[in-house]
Order: structure tokens, then C-alpha cells, then sequence
């Protein structure tokens, strides 16, 4: 299906309704804390939103499959040969969740040959939506829309980094950006929030040494993708998706140079 066939309107309206089933369980008592194999957390609003994209989207566009971190994936022999699909994380950042802090997003991504083309991150909390139609990339809070660009540093060097993952490389790229230019400031931020920051230019840059799973990271990349910025392996090596193992290498996202 051609991108430009794509509503991405209707996929933001999909996350809004996500975004309702998790505020639901948010400001219930019981959120439904319970263990996945990998000792990683869920709960009832990571299921329902779950439920609610999925079947959004095999109802607006039933003949793009998709991977999503609450469903069972397609075998890789199978899902190797998509030239398309949708990658979806119905609540990143569980952890923020659990806190209650706010810091947490719906990401909702369409893939091409192995690139995030079109991307929707949505913080329900916040009232935060950040947003590629392909072209271009958008923020919109409280109905307000405007068009969004990374920057590069001028009196210092912004970093943002996870709010529950700081780590010793983390440190240490900190280490060398302060003797690239002077003055860094790292501010702490939950979800793919991290990397929408660095697409509006609020922040220079996001290093991630640590695990993550590429439905974590497809929908930012495609915001920060048409905001002028990349999204690379901290080598420098182009960021593969749809791999036979779904775990991303670690990362860094900055302004194209």
C-alpha cells in the first residue's frame, strides 16, 4: 500500500483511543501488575491498549500485518518477506506507568522495507502527541499543532537520557560531550518521549547503550527521521528493523550534521 493512502489522522485518532483505555486502568486502584518471561512488567492498560490498535488497524487496513510487543509475533521465515507492516508499542514505558509519573506513550509505526516511513507517539498524560506523516514531523498539545526540526547545541549540549536506565557508557559519552563543548545538561525522561525531544530540539541528543526492542524505538525514529535527525547504532551502522531477533542493538539519536 502506498504511504500516501495512509490516514494518519486516523492513526492518531487510534492512539487517542488507546490512550483512553490506559487512563482508564491509570486512574483505577488495581492496575494489574503481573511478570512477562523476560521479568519485564504488564498490566491491564498495556493489554487493552493492546486490543484496541490491533484490531483499529486490521480494520482500517487489514492487509498490513502487524508486530506488536503483546501479540506473538509471525515466525521470522514468515515476517521476513514483508515489504510492509505496522510496529506497535500500546504502552511504552510500563515502568512510568507503574510510577504514576505520566512519562509514558502509545507508538504506533508504519515499516517499509525495514524503515519506520510514518509514526505516531502519544504521552495521555501529558497531552503530548508527536507525529510523522512522512514528510514532515509535528507536536501537537491542546489542539495546537506546529511543525517541529532538531537543532544542533550552541551555548551547551543537551543530552536526555532514561529516567530508568542510566547506566556507565551513558556517563562516559557524557564525559566526552563536555569536553566537545564545555557545558552538558542531562535531563531524565521516560518512554520514546526521550527521542521526540531530540526531533523538536529541546535536546541534542539521546545515547542508549542498554536493550530496547524495536516497537520501543519505530515510531520515534519516525518523527526524528523528517525532523532532521538520525537514528543510527552508537557506531554509526544504520538501524535495522524487523530482524530475525526483535532486540535493538544500543543506539544514538542526534541532528544530522
Amino acid at each position: 500500500m502506498n504511504i500516501d493512502t495512509i490516514d494518519i489522522e486516523k492513526i492518531k485518532e487510534l492512539s487517542i483511543s488507546a490512550g483512553e483505555v490506559i487512563m482508564r486502568v491509570y486512574e483505577s486502584p488495581d492496575i494489574g501488575i503481573e511478570r512477562k518471561d523476560d521479568d519485564s512488567p504488564l498490566t491491564k492498560a498495556d493489554l487493552a491498549s493492546s486490543e484496541v490498535i490491533s484490531s483499529g488497524l486490521r480494520g482500517l487496513y487489514p492487509e498490513i500485518p502487524i508486530i506488536s510487543e503483546e501479540e506473538v509475533s509471525a515466525p521470522y521465515e514468515k515476517r521476513k518477506d514483508w515489504k510492509q507492516f505496522w510496529c506497535v508499542d500500546p504502552l511504552d514505558g510500563t515502568k512510568e506507568f507503574i510510577k504514576k509519573n505520566g512519562e509514558f506513550t502509545v507508538n504506533i509505526a508504519l515499516m517499509e522495507c525495514g524503515v519506520p516511513v510514518l509514526g505516531v507517539v502519544y504521552a495521555p498524560v501529558l497531552g503530548e502527541m508527536y507525529w510523522s506523516d512522512g514528510k514532515s514531523s509535528w507536536r501537537e498539545v491542546g489542539g495546537k499543532k506546529e511543525r517541529i526540526k532538531a537543532s544542533h547545541p550552541k551555548d551547551k549540549f543537551v543530552l536526555v537520557g532514561s529516567r530508568s536506565h542510566q547506566t556507565p557508557d551513558l556517563l562516559e559519552f557524557m564525559e566526552q560531550k563536555r569536553q566537545e563543548y564545555g557545558e552538558v545538561e542531562l535531563i531524565s525522561r521516560g518512554s520514546s518521549l526521550k527521542i521526540c525531544m531530540v526531533a523538536e530540539g529541546s535536546a541534542h541528543a539521546y545515547y542508549r547503550g542498554g536493550p530496547t526492542m524495536e516497537w520501543d524505538t519505530a515510531a520515534g525514529h519516525a518523527v526524528v527521521r523528517t525532523a532532521g535527525a538520525n537514528l543510527t547504532q552508537i557506531d554509526g551502522v544504520p538501524f535495522v528493523y524487523n530482524k530475525e531477533n526483535l532486540l535493538n542493538p544500543g543506539f544514538i539519536v542526534c541532528a544530522k550534521i
